[in-house]
C-alpha cells in the first residue's frame, strides 16, 4: 500500500537548501516542529509516521505542518518499516542537496540551530557532519536517572572528543549528510529493531569521506526508564553481531567489544547475566554502580556475538 502524503501550502514549488528529515513512531514531533519554526531559513521539513496507528496524533501532526510557514510534508505508513528503511524512504521525498536527520524527541539547543547548519554548508559543503547532542533541556527524573548518567558519560561528548573516533559517534539524532554521499551509501535495511544501524552506516561512509564533528547540539528529550534501556540492549544484540561481521577490524577497537570478548570466556553467562540486569534496575543501588552493571549487562549480551 502506498503511503499517505500530506503537504502544507508552502510545499509546492519550494527550493530548499536543506531537507530536515524526522521519523517518528508514537512520539509526538509537534514540539520539535514548533522549535524549528522559530527560524526563517531555506529548509523543508519531511516527517515519516512509521506506522504509529494513532489517528489523534496523526491529526495533530497534520494540523502542525499546515500551521508552518516552512514547506513541510507528512508521509504516513500503515505499517512499521523500521529505522533504516524508514530513513531511506524519507530521503526519497527530499529535494535539497543536504539532508539533516533529526529524531522526533530532540530539541535544538540554540535559536540559530538550522542557520548554523546552513552556514556550515555554505562554508564547507561537508559530506557528513554530526552536531552532537546534550541533556541541557531535560529536567531530572528519578525513573530516567540511569539513562541520564550513562548518556552524559558516553554520548553527550564535545566535538573534540567525538572527532577522535569519528565513525563511532554518528547518530541519526542530529546528522547532516550530502545527497551524493547518501545516494552511494544508504542505511542497511537488514538491521531490525533498535541500535547500531547508524554507527554501521558511519563505518561504511568513513572509508570514503571525512566525517566532521562540530558543536551544534540538540537535547535528547526522550530518556528511557531503566527497564526500557535493558529491553533495547536486548534487541540490539543481533544488530551488534551484524556490525561485527561487516566491520570486524573497526569494532575490535571498541571497549564494548573488548569487554564482550572477556565475558565470553566466563562460564555460566546465562546464570549470572540476569543478576547484572537486576542490579542495574534496582533504584536502591548507587547510581554509578548501576551504570557499571548496565554496561556489563550490555557487554554480556554482546558476548554471544563475538
Amino acid at each position: 500500500m502506498s503511503p499517505a502524503l500530506c503537504d502544507n501550502a508552502a510545499w509546492a514549488g519550494a527550493t530548499p537548501r536543506l531537507s530536515v528529515l524526522i521519523p517518528f513512531k508514537g512520539d509526538d514531533p509537534c514540539p520539535l516542529l514548533a522549535l524549528l519554526a522559530r527560524e526563517t531559513v531555506a529548509v523543508e521539513i519531511i516527517l515519516l509516521d512509521d506506522g504509529t496507528g494513532q489517528p489523534a496524533l496523526s491529526t495533530a501532526v497534520e494540523a502542525a505542518i499546515h500551521a508552518l510557514s516552512l514547506p513541510a510534508r507528512l508521509v504516513t505508513l500503515s505499517a512499521n518499516e523500521g529505522r533504516s528503511k524508514g530513513r531511506n524512504r524519507l530521503v526519497s521525498h527530499a529535494r535539497a542537496a543536504h539532508f539533516l536527520f533529526l529524531d522526533s524527541d530532540m530539541a535544538p539547543d540554540g535559536p540559530d540551530f538550522l542557520a548554523n547548519w546552513l552556514a556550515l554548508i555554505d562554508r564547507e559543503t561537508p559530506a557528513v557532519a554530526f552536531g552532537g547532542f546534550s541533556l541541557q533541556q531535560v529536567s531530572p527524573r528519578r525513573d530516567q536517572a540511569l539513562h541520564r548518567a550513562m548518556a552524559a558519560h558516553s554520548d553527550c561528548l564535545p566535538a573534540s572528543v567525538r572527532a577522535l573516533a569519528p565513525e563511532k559517534h554518528v547518530f541519526t539524532s542530529n546528522l547532516l549528510v550530502r545527497r551524493d554521499v547518501f545516494e552511494a551509501e544508504g542505511f542497511d535495511e537488514g538491521f531490525a529493531g533498535w541500535g547500531w544501524e547508524d554507527v554501521e552506516w558511519g563505518m561504511r561512509v568513513a572509508r570514503r569521506w571525512p566525517i566532521l564533528h562540530l558543536d551544534n547540539t540538540a537535547t535528547h528529550l526522550g530518556l528511557d526508564p531503566a527497564p526500557v534501556m535493558a529491553a533495547k540492549y536486548e534487541q540490539s544484540a543481533a544488530n551488534f553481531a551484524r556490525v561485527v561481521a561487516a566491520h570486524p577490524a573497526v569494532v575490535a577497537t571498541y571497549p564494548s567489544y573488548k569487554v564482550a570478548r572477556i565475558l565470553r570466556r566466563l562460564p555460566y553467562r546465562r546464570l549470572w547475566r540476569p543478576w547484572l540486569k537486576a542490579y542495574a534496575l534496582s533504584d536502591l543501588a548507587p547510581l554509578p554502580s548501576r551504570a557499571f552493571a548496565m554496561r556489563l549487562y550490555r557487554a554480556a549480551l554482546y558476548a554471544e556475538a563475538v
